[in-house]
């Protein structure tokens, strides 16, 4: 709830336990209208982004765990102007104080 305050979601079948998240959440939840894609902004703003990694052309059953950790870094630290050219990491330390990068060092040592 801290982090969360709507869940915009698409309209596939993957979607289904809906309730359950916003529940656990505590917030609201939406779906955009069948081909409205600019009503999940963010959404497409992030696979645009991820596209410039994994192709859409590209087979993705063989792309693995770390490749997509190593994307996910690699955005996470590219400064935008949105966020006044800070990065998602240091936009999200100040409202938090988390530094997120060093959660995920612990949550993904296996």
């Amino acid at each position: 709830k801290k982090f969360v305050k709507t869940i915009t979601y698409d309209n596939g079948k993957e979607f289904v336990q809906h309730e359950e998240v916003a529940k656990a959440l505590k917030c609201d939840s939406y779906f955009a209208a069948p081909y409205h894609s600019w009503e999940r902004g963010q959404n497409e703003n992030a696979n645009g982004l991820l596209r410039q990694y994994f192709p859409k052309s590209m087979e993705l059953n063989n792309v693995t765990e770390k490749e997509v950790i190593i994307a996910v870094d690699k955005l996470n630290n590219r400064p935008r102007k949105c966020l006044d050219y800070k990065t998602p990491y240091e936009a999200f330390k100040e409202l938090t104080g988390i530094d997120v990068r060093k959660v995920m060092g612990y949550v993904f040592i296996t």
